[in-house]
């Protein structure tokens, strides 16, 4: 008889002394070392199931790259795939609202009634941060509807456009983050980022025409307001038109001095005063609109003490003392502002106590 040599069985000698463990780690007992014994269906079953376990490991050992999850690649992917769309709505938004952005931005650096401007959107971002947790305990939810506000914005921008009115655009990016933040994050979320988008929808300069509107009469009240009080001070003084004489020298009410500045800064200053101050939205609305007759009052003082020291000291009223007593007439209006809010939200809280 012919005799094989042991040589040629080497590798495979090798190969099963080093998946043996792969078998002894099996649950399934040996057959071959237990007694012999009646077999019935149930047995087979498990015998089966032990036997498909076996090769599956040893599948696993021998092919490891197999056991690696094929979802891992589909998630980055979509991963990817989102950060994309992400980035191409940035770029959207960007070549769409480029030109309104910078242009907002040069007015209120250029026009110093418009200043005010470029202190709201980090106030905006502030607020917005430090809401971030409540805004985040929202569930987030997909909601459709928001498209129709994004529609609306994306109208607004046409018609501004087409009627070469900057007034229009620029509102239409605010309601369009609104919209985006509606369709995206849903209803909850929006409503905790309600104050920050009205708050920022205030660094949008009122439309030219209703500005020139609103000046005009404002000049002709602060100046008959300041000619009435100046005569009852004891002050020389008459009226003519926005302009008003005195004994050594005349005092013309410009548009700056409409006192349309102070409206704006200090309604905004309410908003800021009533959302951190006043703890109920009835009282904040009441604070906004007491900031207008306020302001008025505020321009009319500043009108009549520019008169009365005009008439003793003429350099007075002009160059740098006369933007400081602006200066410093606003700073007033905001302390009795302040007052005004701390008050009510004391009258408020001791109504709802009682």
């Amino acid at each position: 008889m012919h005799q094989v040599p042991v040589q040629r069985f080497a590798k495979s000698d090798h190969f099963f002394a080093h998946y043996a463990n792969v078998f002894r780690a099996s649950e399934c007992p040996d057959p071959s070392h237990n007694p012999p014994r009646e077999q019935n269906e149930g047995d087979h079953l498990w015998l089966s199931k032990c036997q498909s376990s076996t090769i599956s490991k040893m599948g696993t050992a021998i092919s490891p790259t197999l056991s690696h999850s094929p979802g891992s690649s589909s998630s980055g992917y979509r991963g990817r795939f989102f950060w994309f769309q992400v980035a191409l709505l940035v770029a959207l938004i960007a070549v769409l609202y480029g030109y309104v952005l910078v242009d907002l931005a040069s007015d209120w650096w250029n026009e110093p009634s418009l200043s005010h401007g470029l202190l709201i959107p980090p106030l905006v971002l502030y607020i917005a941060w430090t809401r971030r947790d409540e805004t985040l305990a929202q569930p987030a939810a997909v909601d459709n509807r928001g498209l129709w506000l994004i529609a609306g914005a994306c109208l607004l921008y046409i018609l501004g456009k087409l009627g070469a009115e900057f007034f229009l655009p620029r509102l239409s990016f605010v309601i369009l983050l609104a919209g985006l933040v509606w369709t995206f994050w849903g209803r909850l979320r929006l409503r905790t980022l309600a104050f920050p988008f009205l708050l920022l929808a205030t660094m949008v300069p009122l439309p030219t025409l209703v500005y020139n509107s609103i000046a005009a009469p404002l000049q002709l009240f602060a100046s008959d307001v300041a000619t009435n009080l100046a005569q009852t001070l004891g002050v020389a003084v008459y009226r003519d038109g926005n302009v008003i004489h005195l004994a050594h020298t005349s005092l013309g009410v410009e548009e700056a001095c409409s006192g349309l500045n102070s409206l704006s800064a200090l309604m905004v200053a309410s908003l800021l005063l009533g959302f951190l101050v006043c703890r109920r939205i009835s009282v904040r609305v009441l604070l906004f609109a007491l900031s207008i007759p306020l302001s008025i009052a505020v321009n009319m003082v500043r009108v009549t003490g520019t008169a009365v020291i005009a008439d003793y000291h003429e350099e007075f009223a002009m160059g740098f003392y006369h933007s400081f007593s602006g200066w410093l007439v606003f700073i007033g209006g905001f302390a009795v502002l302040y007052a005004m809010a701390k008050g009510l939200d004391r009258l408020a809280g001791g109504r709802r106590a009682a």
